[in-house]
């Protein structure tokens, strides 16, 4: 009885106005001492590499639009890079730079100089974002989306397995083990089909193949290219359109999104497609599957940061092409479009600053933006 009294008395202590008070300070003023210690010891911030294909300045935008908000916010900032011709390596645009190559035992030496917070991996392309699982293996502390859920999304096999438990549909595809494999596959599904590697930036050893002989000679490049990570070949569904989504998401919820459509059909790398914001030529149907899908993989893969999906829809048949739990090429476009920037909103969720969402309404918008590739006609000539 004395024993039952007691544990009475002591749930009684803790109901009171008085320790809720007090709990409640102690725990804010503990969560500011985390915060202050976090902002003293800073980011780093993982830069875009050299521009090739899959990537390009935009990703650099992206980059300098984390460090500026991680100083606004009282952190200190610390860039790696080695590429001149960006901005995030200018001298006045962090607290620290580092001209260095961006590879694991590089970025490790760094991690162990600084001793900071953590590391973004997310705004910077495939670059960084491919050193994500390997820095988390060293023990390094990945900020936003976790690592494994980063490789849950990058190897095709595993992201295909969580779309089929959850019921979102998706081309038909296999793991390339051999070119027999892949031939006998391509005859079943019916040509043209997709030859795509795992783990590469954006676009490089991606092709179509209309025909067997294409296949073999695409399947020998994608190889080369993407190493010891699977190939996959995938249906390629003619006359479909490609939509664009780009978000960030807070802890698997989606803050704040954009919804452009393609204006060639699906086949041209985002980072080269004629992108329309907001979308003008989408089914009411498509818009709400494509929402739908976006915040379901969103959940699932308890995204933090920014993130771009791709679909593919004919008629009102939506399919996912593939996901990417980083920054895209457009997301300066659709930051510009919008007129608020998604990667300062994503930092800020990475940070763990837990961020209100943009107040965006696409209805209230009386315009269209287009982005539109520029190419070098002088380089094109020579």
């Amino acid at each position: 009885v004395a024993r039952s009294t007691l544990i009475e008395r002591s749930s009684s202590k803790m109901d009171s106005p008085t320790f809720q008070r007090r709990a409640r300070a102690l725990s804010t003023d503990e969560g500011r001492q985390v915060l202050k210690s976090a902002k003293e010891r800073g980011v780093i911030v993982l830069g875009c590499g050299a521009y090739c294909i899959g990537s390009s300045v935009e990703f650099d935008w992206c980059a300098v639009s984390c460090i500026r908000q991680l100083r606004r916010d009282g952190f200190k900032s610390i860039i790696i890079n080695y590429n001149p011709e960006t901005v995030s390596t200018d001298y006045d645009e962090s607290e620290r730079l580092y001209f260095e190559e961006l590879s694991l035992e590089r970025v490790m030496d760094i991690y162990e100089r600084e001793n900071p917070n953590g590391v973004v991996v997310s705004v910077g392309g495939q670059i960084p974002n491919n050193l994500a699982s390997s820095l988390h293996d060293s023990g390094v502390k990945i900020l936003g989306t976790n690592a494994r859920d980063i490789e849950r999304a990058e190897d095709r096999q595993q992201f295909s397995n969580m779309l089929d438990t959850m019921k979102i549909s998706q081309p038909q595809w296999s793991v390339l083990q051999s070119k027999d494999e892949a031939v006998e596959f391509s005859n079943k599904v019916g040509f043209p089909v997709l030859v795509r590697p795992s783990f590469v930036l954006s676009g490089a050893a991606m092709r179509v193949a209309a025909d067997e002989t294409q296949l073999k000679n695409f399947l020998a490049l994608a190889a080369d290219v993407s190493g010891d990570k699977p190939v996959v070949v995938t249906k390629f569904i003619e006359d479909a359109k490609e939509i664009e989504f780009d978000g960030v998401a807070n802890k698997g919820d989606i803050l704040n999104y954009a919804i452009g459509e393609h204006l060639e059909n699906a086949g041209v790398h985002s980072g080269d497609a004629t992108v329309v914001l907001p979308a003008q030529k989408l089914y009411v149907r498509t818009i709400k599957q494509v929402k739908r899908y976006a915040a379901a993989i969103a959940r699932a893969l308890r995204i933090t940061g920014p993130f771009n999906i791709q679909f593919m829809a004919k008629g009102n048949e939506v399919q996912v092409i593939e996901c990417n739990l980083r920054a895209s090429r457009t997301f300066p476009f659709v930051s510009k479009t919008l007129n608020h920037n998604f990667i300062s909103l994503a930092t800020r969720a990475m940070a763990g600053l837990e961020p209100a969402p943009y107040k965006i309404s696409l209805l209230d918008i009386d315009y269209v933006c287009v982005k539109v590739s520029w190419f070098s006609i002088r380089n094109a000539v020579a």
